[in-house]
């Protein structure tokens, strides 16, 4: 009986031993298929200079979408400072992953967790790495525009349709794309501060980052209407000129706050004694 009792405590023994062996020993193979895409680590001097560009910091919380074997969370981490944390289908990789944070030193500042890029949260990052086909990158582009302005998106390989980057990145033959998400300006805006004698009517319109519109006020602006000139937003950050009647250019740069606008238009430049007038600005959305 005691022969029996010990030959099955052996039996359960080695059952054990074989049941975790799959998982602790996993190691997954180049281009083997997952939910979506088949896996393909991106090279070491791509991540690096990805998450350079996209100016990665310890104040950051950097989420990889489609983690893999966890690299760019790690080196987010481990090289820049940041928290990190990767989605990742694949629960026999999203483990490997978090068992590569634990052999870098970085466990406290990198999770991985098994899910699905479409469900899960991830609206609080301020860096979104990605390694995914265009199609779906297309697919999550809404979810990655209506971030927090200002949110920075790396992608390897492919990119997000029409929304074009905001720099491309080369890494030897490897190709990287940045975009930083764009506050949305569109519509009608009264703007105080650009003519001392009352409010003028800005009009917007935006495809992503490329904004384009006109100014209309009083004789202040030396027109009824005119064009914006060299209209751009990074983030969160309204940057347009326009020409006084006196046909001096003056430089707007205003933060966009939700329906608010804050900031200055400064100008002209040049041969002035003195350093150039700076002049308080803020706006209000028009409702439709």
């Amino acid at each position: 009986m005691q022969f029996g009792v010990r030959w099955f405590s052996l039996v359960v023994l080695l059952l054990s031993a074989c049941s975790s062996t799959p998982t602790s020993s996993y190691a997954p193979k180049l281009g083997q298929m997952g939910k979506d895409v088949m896996w393909l680590p991106t090279r070491d001097e791509l991540v690096t200079q990805m998450l350079t560009v996209a100016q990665v910091s310890p104040d950051d919380e950097v989420v990889d979408l489609g983690a893999g074997d966890g690299k760019i969370a790690i080196a987010a981490a481990r090289q820049f400072g940041a928290r990190a944390w990767g989605i990742e289908y694949n629960k026999d990789l999203a483990a490997l992953a978090q068992r590569n944070a634990e052999k870098a030193g970085v466990a406290g500042r990198v999770r991985i967790v098994q899910g699905d890029i479409f469900k899960e949260d991830f609206s609080r990052a301020s860096v979104v790495t990605l390694y995914l086909l265009e199609e779906l990158n297309e697919q999550l582009r809404p979810t990655l525009l209506g971030m927090r302005p200002g949110t920075r998106v790396v992608s390897n390989t492919f990119g997000m349709g029409d929304w074009e980057p905001d720099q491309v990145i080369r890494v030897g033959s490897n190709t990287g794309y940045f975009w930083k998400v764009p506050a949305q300006v569109a519509g009608r805006w009264t703007v105080h501060g650009l003519d001392r004698r009352g409010p003028v009517l800005l009009a917007l319109t935006q495809r992503h980052q490329r904004v384009g519109g006109t100014l209309t006020g009083g004789p202040a602006l030396g027109h009824p209407t005119q064009p914006l000139l060299g209209a751009r937003i990074d983030g969160a950050d309204l940057h347009f000129s326009f020409v006084k009647e006196d046909g001096q250019l003056q430089a707007v740069q205003v933060r966009v706050q939700g329906g608010t606008m804050t900031g200055e238009w400064v100008g002209p430049y040049g041969m002035l004694e003195g350093p150039p007038e700076v002049v308080k600005v803020s706006a209000q959305r028009l409702g439709n």
